[in-house]
């Protein structure tokens, strides 16, 4: 018979095509490989069609939750140039059932979203970490498989969860820790995204104060360009995430999201990166820098720069113990057999000193200028991992979208520079750039830091902390305090 001479027959063919349609395209190591190296970003497909996870919709959660209250952030939906920070929102705390029922557009006199339009308002349930929202339904945890990207055990419980309406979104901001995978369960979510490099362009700020959480000052979807003119140099990366997709971030990547759908429902996980030991140090001397300025400045009131998701204490005993804290894990992960090299800047900003302390304890810290990554590569590796289930995010095209609400789109716009010229996306991409305009990035952003007229001369505690926190400035005294540290071991 065919069948036994080796031939496939018609029954053995369709058995076979449908076994193809459930091999995921990448196995745990290569999706670890490519993820702790890659470092642009990229969205992983068909690799959580088996997720139970994947049925998570905003509807079936609220039968899971049954009656739990959860905290809404209330954002409006006009499109001011200034950020919507948490600290100028308004909450609300309601079921999923009342969020669902507010977001049909039902309008109630009743109820907890009574005082918002839904018109004019939308509402997000962020940063839910599983942890707290299941407390009580841990075997939940296991729906959501990270492993299956390379980091075995991990799953729900580490990880946060996020539903909103039209128009929820983030203020563009980078996290100083990891980097994250973002599984999207409903809806669809756009991302803006820029790179690490070109931070001095985004004007940071860490007021609001949040830990781990680098604010930028622009609302990048409407950007005052009078004030902020060194944000056209930023290149704009932007990608419409759909169901069943995964979106890789690398660390310190800036990101802008906001949801497009009448629900979205987003789980991600922050996966720890061995810089993040030196991160911690920073974040610990950025702390306790901004509380104690800005407690100074007014004891009352912590609300109008504290962001709401930070309820630890902010006293300046807490504040040393946790910097104590995170120098001593330092020394802890690393052990006394490595090297410290540590560099400092020149007048002009360009890393310039680099030594080696031969002391009885010491450490190695890695200072890797962001100027020195590559969009679109991956380290060792000899052939692209890019293809149909590994789409790389690249800047916007000067090319409208042929579609709009696919997968990759372009900002739609162009930046106008000096003498009126107008700059396309693509006329900026080019990834080296000279420290000059980084410097005068950095210059133009703290003069611009100011609401004042540009004839006053008074300096807010903001613009000195913006100085102080700048995240090249935490780094390096990081590293001073480190490097002093190891000399007393």
């Amino acid at each position: 018979m065919a069948a036994d001479s080796g031939a496939i027959t018609n029954e053995d063919s369709e058995s076979g095509e449908e076994e193809g349609k459930h091999v995921k395209p990448f196995t745990p190591e290569k999706a670890k490989e490519i993820i702790m190296s890659l470092q642009q970003p990229a969205v992983f497909c068909n690799m959580v069609f088996d997720w139970p996870a994947q049925h998570w919709t905003a509807k079936h959660l609220s039968e899971v939750l049954q009656g739990k209250q959860i905290r809404f952030r209330m954002g409006t939906k006009h499109t001011d140039t200034a950020p919507q920070f948490e600290t100028t929102c308004s909450y609300v705390e309601a079921t999923l059932e009342e969020f669902l029922t507010w977001n049909c557009d039902r309008s109630s006199i009743s109820g907890p979203f009574r005082d918002y339009d839904h018109s004019k308002f939308w509402a997000y349930a962020d940063y839910k970490y599983f942890v707290s929202l299941f407390e009580d339904k841990t075997d939940i945890f296991q729906d959501v498989i990270w492993s299956d990207f390379g980091f075995p055990g991990r799953n729900g419980q580490e990880s946060t969860l996020w539903i909103g309406s039209t128009g929820a979104h983030t203020p563009c901001h980078l996290d100083t820790y990891g980097c994250n995978l973002v599984f999207q369960v409903q809806g669809r979510k756009r991302w803006h995204l820029f790179p690490p490099e070109d931070t001095p362009f985004l004007y940071p700020t860490r007021i609001p104060y949040e830990e781990s959480s680098v604010f930028s000052k622009i609302n990048v979807v409407n950007p005052d360009l009078k004030r902020f003119p060194q944000f056209w140099k930023a290149r704009r990366h932007m990608v419409t995430l759909s169901p069943g997709q995964v979106l890789f971030v690398p660390r310190h990547w800036w990101h802008y999201v906001e949801s497009i759908d009448p629900v979205t429902v987003s789980i991600n996980s922050w996966i720890e990166l061995e810089e993040d030991h030196q991160a911690r140090v920073e974040e610990a001397i950025t702390r306790m820098l901004v509380c104690a300025l800005k407690t100074a400045e007014n004891p009352h009131d912590t609300r109008a720069w504290l962001n709401p998701t930070e309820v630890e204490e902010t006293s300046h005993e807490v504040n040393c113990r946790y910097l104590n804290g995170a120098v001593s894990a330092f020394f802890d992960h690393y052990g006394t057999s490595k090297v410290v090299e540590t560099q400092a800047l020149s007048t002009n900003g360009e890393y310039v000193i680099k030594e080696e302390l031969n002391v009885h304890n010491h450490v190695e810290v890695e200072q890797t200028s962001s100027h020195s990554l590559t969009l679109g590569t991956v380290k060792q590796e000899a052939a692209s991992p890019f293809g149909p289930d590994l789409v790389p995010v690249i800047p916007g095209s000067q090319e409208p979208p042929s579609e709009r609400g696919g997968m990759f789109e372009s900002d739609g716009e162009d930046f106008v520079g000096k003498n009126g010229k107008r700059f396309g996306k693509l006329h900026y991409t080019k990834r080296q750039r000279m420290m000059s305009e980084s410097e005068n990035a950095v210059v133009e952003q703290i003069a611009s830091n100011s609401t004042v007229a540009p004839s006053q001369t008074f300096i807010s505690t903001d613009d000195l902390l913006d100085c102080l926190v700048n995240p090249q400035v935490t780094r390096i005294v990081a590293q001073l305090l480190i490097q002093g540290r190891s000399l007393r071991l």
